[in-house]
């Protein structure tokens, strides 16, 4: 039986944690072309965070969420979560019964059209829509994914979810990276960068993460072909020099940004007589500060191709997915808290130090005792 009445953690608005209420709210019903989720796990990623505290910022003093068609659509309240794990429990109109069962994974865009190739005004469920932070979910039946994986528990799927892999996989795509191409990953140890990795091994391409040293062995267990040390910039040229054998790094996944940038454009530029193809920066985060300086005279002189990368298409999306099914894609999930835990599992995130590797999800509490117990955190 579907209760009339769910669980939720719902953002009443922007602000700190305080904003976002346990409360009981009305399960939703399946529109047509939709189906009604139990929610299992949701991933939790950091535009949860800066979304709830208007850290999406297109013009110099602006705080804002981002709202690239043109006018705000997170609007309160709200329920956050884009990276869901369930199962199907309702369908709506013109939506086949026999999907009632079904264990799968959302694709997190909100699409503003059915073209398969692009995604200019990107969006997502969590945001412009409810999301996965509740007992119950409504969603497209075309962009909720059947994953019938038995060796994945529903908990590490989540972690497996498109708000990283599709960015992580559209960097690499409007960067146009290769087989055999040395990448650099920044932001190694996070969840888009764990991807990164991943995804560069299963292209044929060859990463490097830069991440904390005591985070080598995972990260090279991983994929990463070696790990540059983050806390120590000096001589970065030559660090990297001496881990590819003197040739420079082909393309650079930069989830950091600030100071960083223009020392990351001088390890691809340093021997252009050796490239092949131009030196390409795919840019989708600025953690490491939100303003860079660079003269303009080094990206046109040696032509320095800067991809902006937001969400991704539905093509990655359905490729992504068909990795998950093959088992290419592993999951990297850190651990999980209970939803009415979300502003534990909130501070942890942002106090989470060196010891944290991949995602964390988060877990209703009707579902704890089978899917988020085995991966059980504290926030201290």
């Amino acid at each position: 039986m579907i209760p009339s009445l769910m669980k939720a953690m719902v953002l009443q608005g922007h602000g700190g944690i305080d904003q976002l209420k346990y409360q009981e709210v009305p399960v939703p019903k399946p529109g047509k072309g939709e189906v009604l989720v139990q929610v299992t796990a949701t991933a939790k990623n950091n535009t949860d965070r800066k979304a709830r505290e208007g850290l999406y910022p297109t013009k110099k003093g602006e705080m804002t969420s981002f709202q690239m068609g043109g006018k705000p659509t997170l609007t309160f309240p709200r329920i956050q979560g884009a990276d869901i794990a369930g199962r199907i429990v309702a369908v709506g109109e013109g939506v086949s019964e026999q999907r009632i069962g079904e264990r799968g994974l959302l694709d997190f865009n909100i699409y503003a059209d059915s073209r398969t190739d692009i995604n200019l005004t990107p969006d997502y469920y969590g945001h412009g829509a409810d999301g996965g932070y509740a007992e119950y979910v409504a969603l497209p039946s075309d962009q909720f994914h059947h994953i019938p994986n038995s060796d994945l528990t529903d908990a590490e799927l989540a972690a497996m979810g498109m708000c990283s892999y599709q960015t992580a996989y559209h960097m690499l795509t409007s960067a146009n990276v290769r087989a055999g191409e040395r990448v650099l990953v920044t932001g190694a140890s996070g969840g888009v960068g764990t991807a990164l990795i991943q995804l560069c091994r299963i292209i044929g391409a060859v990463p490097y993460a830069l991440s904390q040293p005591n985070k080598a062995e995972p990260l090279l267990k991983l994929g990463a072909e070696a790990v540059l040390d983050r806390t120590d910039m000096t001589s970065f040229v030559d660090r990297v020099k001496a881990e590819t054998g003197g040739k420079p790094l082909d393309a650079v996944m930069d989830l950091v940004g600030g100071d960083m940038s223009d020392r990351f454009i001088d390890a691809m530029i340093f021997d252009m007589n050796t490239r092949h193809t131009y030196p390409r920066l795919s840019i989708a985060g600025a953690s490491g500060g939100n303003i860079s300086e660079i003269l303009w005279t080094r990206i046109y002189l040696y032509q320095v191709q800067i991809s902006g990368v937001s969400h991704g298409t539905r093509d990655e999306a359905e490729q992504l997915m068909n990795w998950i099914r093959s088992g290419e894609l592993k999951p990297v999930l850190h651990g999980a808290f209970r939803l009415s835990e979300l502003h534990r599992a909130e501070e942890y995130f942002v106090n989470r130090g060196s010891h944290y590797l991949g995602k964390i999800v988060i877990v209703p509490d009707a579902q704890w005792p089978e899917h988020g117990q085995p991966y059980a955190l504290e926030a201290g």
